[in-house]
């Protein structure tokens, strides 16, 4: 739920705002009674700037797995001319 704080309460309860970004939510705070900033949760922020990260890091991050690739030489197949 996002609740409005002015700018003087906002710093003087900065701990109770900060706690409710965390469980609640975005929390708008204002400025001589205008919208100033939208304070939200880093996982919030995240999702809604897209930094993500590369396919080459989301690759590389997997579990490591020791594969086999040797495999038993081809010698081709007889054929008659």
């Amino acid at each position: 739920m996002t609740k409005t704080w002015p700018l003087q309460d906002a710093k003087a309860r900065f701990s109770e705002l900060f706690n409710l970004v965390c469980e609640d939510g975005p929390q708008r705070v204002t400025r001589h009674g205008k919208d100033a900033i939208i304070l939200i949760a880093e996982p919030d922020f995240e999702k809604l700037s897209g930094q993500k990260r590369s396919f080459v890091d989301y690759l590389l991050s997997g579990p490591k797995v020791e594969l086999d690739t040797t495999r038993p030489p081809d010698y081709g197949r007889n054929v008659e001319l």
